[in-house]
């Protein structure tokens, strides 16, 4: 790919212009092997820092796309370039697009059968040359996991959406990377609950402020503590600047 990486605070973050990401798409799309596209928020950022899986799944992504302004406001802040900021639905629209304008299939997972069902129907409405080729319910049981791997390999779908339900989240299509021939992986939490209408996207003005995190606080009263690890960010960003080091 010919994408400009930056590391911010030791975890990569893509430079990717909404006019380069229908052809970085097409590429990831040209190669074999199991894809990975990671929707960063400032959260994932800091988790990544430490060492484990979820830290292996994000520095080997291949398009790794920053959703939070603070991750914008920390390069700046270190005089790295600035990388393009996504509404993460945003993402998710624009790619199915790029999908549907190239004849190529979806495979669905996460949610409860309800909202799943809804959610597909809307994106077949949505993206009426999109072909859905499969589709799996979130909180499935253990028991069931190796038929749903068989499933999408059989598939071979251009791109597999996950969402909420799915426990490992980021890293559940990057363990199972080995087990599949050729996607991509993508996952938002909230991209099949926004598609059947059970809640509303972000107001774009929000967003472009930075104010998400307030209306995910009214839905979960605990995201309050989160001003803890927003603090220690800060103060990694103070001390990458006196260090004179943004890694």
């Amino acid at each position: 790919m010919s994408l400009e990486r930056i590391n911010l605070i030791g975890v990569p973050v893509d430079i990717c212009s909404p006019e380069n990401l229908e052809n970085e798409i097409l590429e990831l799309l040209a190669h074999p092997g199991t894809k990975q596209i990671v929707l960063l928020s400032i959260w994932d950022l800091l988790k990544a820092r430490h060492k484990g899986e979820f830290s292996e799944c994000i520095k080997n992504a291949n398009l790794i796309i920053p959703i939070s302004k603070s991750i914008i406001k920390g390069a700046r802040f270190l005089k790295l370039p600035v990388p393009e900021r996504y509404n993460p639905f945003d993402v998710v629209i624009q790619i199915l697009s790029i999908l549907e304008s190239h004849y190529k299939t979806l495979y669905m997972m996460g949610s409860n059968k309800k909202i799943l069902r809804k959610a597909e129907s809307n994106v077949a409405s949505t993206f009426p040359g999109l072909r859905i080729v499969g589709r799996c319910v979130g909180y499935y049981n253990k028991n069931l996991e190796d038929d749903i791997v068989q499933a999408i390999f059989k598939a071979q779908p251009s791109l597999v959406l996950v969402s909420d339900g799915i426990k490992e989240k980021n890293n559940w299509g990057w363990k199972r990377r080995n087990r599949f021939s050729s996607s991509i992986f993508l996952y938002y939490k909230d991209a099949f609950a926004i598609f059947a209408k059970k809640i509303k996207r972000v107001n774009q003005n929000v967003f472009e402020r930075g104010h998400e995190i307030f209306f995910e606080i009214l839905r979960n009263p605990l995201k309050t503590f989160l001003i803890f690890p927003y603090m220690w960010y800060i103060i990694i960003l103070l001390y990458k600047k006196i260090t004179k080091s943004g890694k």
